[in-house]
């Protein structure tokens, strides 16, 4: 335990003040602030899908593990559990054992009671994501995963058109005692733990707040976690302030060896009670030059995910420009455990359907998709081509493995066309489909900048083409609506691994996920299988030699135009001290601190 650790603990306990010890107590609180790019839609897990108000949910809420913040590659570490969980050898049976002692945030609903964190509590809230009243967008990791008996129980509350009931014993979802519950599937599922590690999806609410307002569940988020919901205005600001009854927890990352920055972040920060800093304040600004404009003017502490579009005016080659290094900016730069993609609708009449000359049509068009004016024009270089849907830093990512994904070759694209029928019959320059009839594309899209720029590409690509596309634009929220109903040709994503786990990636192709993470509803038997035996098997060669067999698979009928992975750029104020980037742990703002003798320096007139 660290000094001020100790002496904070004996100001509570003695109940007097000494001037050290006065000093300490009126010590200013430590406040960072930054902004979202997108606006949040609330902090219930059982309702996220946004990663914005993940981010959020993930400081508010406890998932039973979580990870090393420091290590490479990620390991995971024991949250509010003793340690990892007991596995069963043939990998079906997780048991997971609660510290005693770890308490809620205060409520009204608590009635002036502290309220501890028990098993009942993980297995009400796993339960939450098969109540069809939540119409959770993480069911199918759970589906995925076939806990024995929950879908089930969620097949007969749909049957019956009934209320969900939670006191259903269910042979896959156990309590066992007070603090341990166990999890049992219904076959090998080697690497299920990680689910387990995502505060924002498997992270802890107490049934009581959700069942004395359940119409407010997502404004009204009542965790373990290290923060609480301080102030709320929707779509303007966010701030978290320091739990009070967070639970006693100290920085003990583990640095990789060969990584001296993070080598010297551990020892700096070594042995410090979390959460380091006193209140977090997320503004809400949409348009990036602003939001990029408060950061360089002190107003933010950093800037995540710098805008590629403003790429150039803070980062070349790698590097911050030198006034800005010379102010003492810190960059983080990492390729993001992500895809960037434009995906076609499997059930569309236009561009859906297996057969060889709607393949054709396809491939065709992602031979023609311009992949390196995408990285070059829309992301200022920010990105590498992709390969196939497994991103780097991933289990089943081949560097070695190249395919026709990243392939730009607009003769053979023509060619392919010319071969299975779509030529043009009327002469007016655009092509039509082998039985004559107009061949148009319609693609949906958003009216920010970005996506503005990427229509541009896809434009140009099209005309090389002969084929004809036409943009439908509307706002993000409605276009993930009408794709979650199978409603759309085409449409642009980017999608980030939750863990590094091929088959978090691999389910935007399995059939049963269509209309969840499976936005292309692609459903084909041979795939389906791949993804059902790679699931099961340990990590290994076997298991790799399934992963390649459905990347192959994917990029032979591309459901998917995958084109980037991103690069992403992080820029820290020279008082931000402690962040690196994580591919996977979203609830990192423990893990931070502020130098504010620098920053009052660095902000003086």
């Amino acid at each position: 335990m660290t000094f001020a650790a100790v002496l904070r603990g004996a100001v509570l306990a003695l109940g007097v003040l000494t001037g050290a010890q006065a000093a300490l107590a009126d010590a200013p609180p430590k406040v960072m602030r930054y902004a979202f790019p997108v606006a949040e839609s609330g902090f219930d897990p059982a309702q996220l899908s946004d990663v914005y108000s993940r981010v959020i949910a993930a400081n508010i809420f406890d998932a039973p593990l979580t990870y090393d913040y420091l290590a490479r590659p990620v390991a995971l570490r024991p949250g509010t559990t003793v340690g990892l969980p007991e596995i069963s050898a043939d990998f079906r049976r997780f048991t997971f054992r609660l510290k005693p002692g770890i308490y809620f945030a205060d409520d009204p609903v608590f009635q002036g009671k502290k309220r501890e964190l028990v098993a009942a509590d993980y297995v009400y809230s796993i339960k939450r994501h098969y109540d069809p009243r939540w119409k959770s967008p993480n069911l199918f990791n759970f589906e995925n995963a076939k806990i024995l008996g929950l879908s089930e129980l969620r097949a007969k509350t749909l049957k019956d058109k009934t209320p969900f009931n939670y006191d259903t014993e269910v042979e896959g979802l156990k309590t066992l005692d007070r603090y341990t519950f166990v999890v049992t599937v219904a076959e090998p599922m080697p690497r299920l733990a990680y689910q387990f590690a995502d505060a924002a999806m498997t992270g802890a609410v107490a049934r009581e707040v959700i069942e004395a307002d359940p119409d407010h569940a997502m404004e009204h988020p009542v965790g373990t976690g290290p923060y609480r919901l301080a102030a709320w205005r929707r779509s303007s600001l966010i701030a978290l302030e320091r739990n009070p009854n967070y639970r006693e927890v100290y920085y003990d990352a583990q640095a990789p060896a060969d990584d001296p920055r993070s080598q010297a972040i551990a020892s700096r920060l070594k042995g410090r009670r979390l959460p380091l800093i006193d209140r977090v304040e997320v503004s809400i600004v949409e348009e990036s030059q602003p939001r990029l404009l408060a950061f360089l003017n002190g107003e933010h502490d950093w800037i995540e995910r710098l805008p590629p579009e403003l790429t150039t005016s803070v980062v070349v080659g790698g590097h911050l420009l030198p006034n800005l290094k010379k102010r003492g900016l810190q960059l983080e730069r990492a390729i993001g455990v992500d895809i960037s993609y434009s995906y076609f609708g499997m059930d569309n009449p236009v561009v859906g359907g297996y057969t060889p000359e709607k393949v054709a049509l396809r491939r065709a068009m992602g031979l023609a998709y311009d992949v390196q004016g995408e990285i070059m024009q829309v992301r200022k270089g920010q990105g590498m081509p992709a390969q196939a849907i497994v991103p780097p830093q991933m289990a089943g990512y081949d560097p070695a493995f190249k395919s026709e994904m990243s392939e730009h070759n607009v003769a053979k694209a023509r060619a392919l066309l010319d071969l299975y029928g779509y030529t043009d019959r009327d002469g007016d320059g655009w092509r039509e489909q082998p039985d004559g009839s107009p061949l148009l594309i319609e693609y949906a899209a958003s009216p920010d900048q970005q996506s503005r720029m990427l229509q541009e590409v896809w434009q140009k690509s099209m005309d090389a083409l002969g084929v004809r596309i036409e943009f439908r634009i509307a706002k993000w929220p409605e276009q993930l609506k009408s794709s979650r109903a199978g409603k759309l040709m085409m449409w642009g994503l980017n999608w980030s691994a939750t863990v590094p786990d091929a088959s978090d990636l691999l389910g935007l192709m399995y059939g049963p996920n269509k209309g969840q993470s499976n936005h292309a509803r692609f459903d084909l038997p041979a795939y389906n299988t791949l993804f059902e035996r790679q699931s099961v098997l340990p990590d290994g060669p076997e298991r790799d030699a399934l992963i390649h067999q459905a990347k192959r698979l994917g990029v032979a009928y591309m459901p998917y135009k995958i084109s980037a992975h991103r690069i992403v750029n992080d820029v820290m104020q020279p008082w931000v001290i402690g962040y690196r980037r994580h591919p996977y742990l979203r609830g990192s703002w423990q893990y931070m601190d502020i130098d504010l003798d620098l920053r009052a320096r660095a902000t003086s007139p």
